[in-house]
């Protein structure tokens, strides 16, 4: 969705690819101007060097958007350790790594953006899948950080805090349908709002360091369990 946002707004989209290049290839084939990077976020030096083969060849690299993120569950009682390095690696040390390299090394003639996929979980906290939690209030931390520490005045870091939306983990589509309206609004919020979201923060009208919660409302509320449990009950 992303990608086709910012495809038919008429950027050149470079698509990461984690695991799964073929359909990143397909997707590209459909978009006016794209190509396809990949390596595995698991491997933080593998991301510097993609980043660095990028700012090295990309005349104008305005925005980089760290959405990739692994979800796992675990929990209050007892983190496992394995779930919890992968998701500190790959939600927090890996994207904020990348989007240093990108604020020192892009160049850009427009200012830069990092856009960072956080959660409404911010706001809205609860003990399921708590390294995955754990790892984006991480990353969230940072956006004010280097919005602080950003030199060029046009530089601009921003988070975007999204809520339910597509299936989760092992949720059944009927689960699907009631837990993506347990906001404020009661409405299945669309990711297309998302991306349009995401567009709106790369020309950077927002004051840098701020955080945009697309959820219809669901950080407003107290939920006491993540809303794929609350399907179930």
């Amino acid at each position: 969705m992303l990608a086709q946002r910012f495809g038919q707004a008429g950027w050149h989209v470079v698509i990461h690819a984690g695991h799964s290049p073929e359909e990143a290839n397909l997707l590209a084939a459909t978009l006016p101007s794209a190509e396809v990077v990949q390596c595995d976020l698991i491997d933080g030096d593998a991301a510097l060097a993609m980043i660095a083969e990028l700012a090295d060849r990309l005349p104008d690299w305005r925005v980089l958007i760290n959405s990739a993120a692994v979800f796992k569950p675990d929990t209050a009682q007892a983190i496992d350790p394995a779930v919890f390095t992968e998701a500190m690696t790959v939600n927090a040390e890996t994207p904020t790594r990348m989007a240093q390299a990108f604020l020192a090394s892009a160049q850009s003639t427009g200012g830069k953006r990092v856009i960072h996929f956080l959660d409404q979980k911010l706001a809205n906290p609860n003990p399921d899948f708590f390294s995955y939690t754990m790892a984006k209030h991480a990353l969230a931390a940072t956006v004010r950080m280097l919005a602080m520490a950003a030199i060029d005045p046009a530089t601009r870091i921003y988070g975007l805090a999204p809520g339910a939306m597509l299936p989760s983990h092992d949720q059944r589509d009927e689960e699907h349908e009631r837990s993506g309206r347990m906001n404020l609004l009661h409405r299945l919020t669309d990711p297309e709002e998302l991306a349009e979201a995401a567009l709106f923060l790369a020309h950077g009208w927002l004051a840098s360091g701020e955080t945009l919660f697309i959820d219809s409302g669901q950080h407003l509320l107290a939920q006491s369990r993540d809303v794929l449990y609350l399907a179930r009950q």
